[in-house]
């Protein structure tokens, strides 16, 4: 039978990257950088809208592919990397987004209930949020509130995994045991959740 991925020696710690028994600490900020080829995967099946703030952009790596795809990106978060932003910024001061632009990004995993949130309460009607997420922001019982009030239009699944890398160091990763999915609400839309898979 084939499997989409095989245990290694390293598994369990890659399993546990996320939690307070991890072999490493976390990065101080929750940097953990996307591969870009997860949004080019998202543009082959959903309509990313034209116009994205990528509100916590680190070195910009889902900025480069947006704008490579065609979308006018603005590029946005709370320290200055390795990479030009539109503004720095903490993304729960800003009180508002330029009209006709949706939110787009991989947020600090900690604080992702509140970034959706936030993010929701910025946009203008019609417009979308798009989260890169664990699989796993499904469950808890703190969430499920956010998904009563705010459920997500689309959640597309990862069929295979991606690696997100601390610091952007994606040389020194080797692989991933953690389905990621995104994650995309739609203002005002208030329809059961439709899973499809990527």
């Amino acid at each position: 039978m084939k499997k989409d991925w095989r245990g290694n020696a390293t598994s369990v710690w890659k399993m546990l990257a996320a939690s307070n028994h991890a072999e490493v600490e976390r990065e101080k900020r929750d940097f953990y950088a996307t591969d870009p080829m997860a949004v080019a995967m998202l543009s082959e099946k959903f309509t990313i809208p034209k116009n994205i703030v990528e509100v916590s952009a680190g070195e910009g790596h889902l900025s480069e592919m947006l704008k490579q795809l065609g979308h006018s990106v603005l590029s946005y978060d709370i320290v200055q990397r390795n990479y030009p932003l539109d503004k720095v910024c903490d993304f729960f001061t800003i009180q508002e987004l330029p009209k006709g632009y949706s939110v787009l990004t991989n947020p600090p995993y900690a604080m992702a209930k509140e970034f959706v949130e936030h993010a929701l309460n910025l946009i203008d009607e019609g417009e979308y949020v798009i989260m890169f997420l664990k699989t796993t922001f499904l469950e808890s019982k703190g969430r499920k509130s956010l998904f009563e009030k705010f459920p997500p239009k689309y959640v597309y699944v990862h069929s295979e995994r991606i690696i997100c890398a601390k610091n952007a160091e994606f040389e020194n990763v080797s692989g991933s045991a953690v389905s990621y999915s995104w994650f995309i609400w739609q203002k005002g839309s208030k329809t059961e959740p439709i899973i499809r898979w990527l």
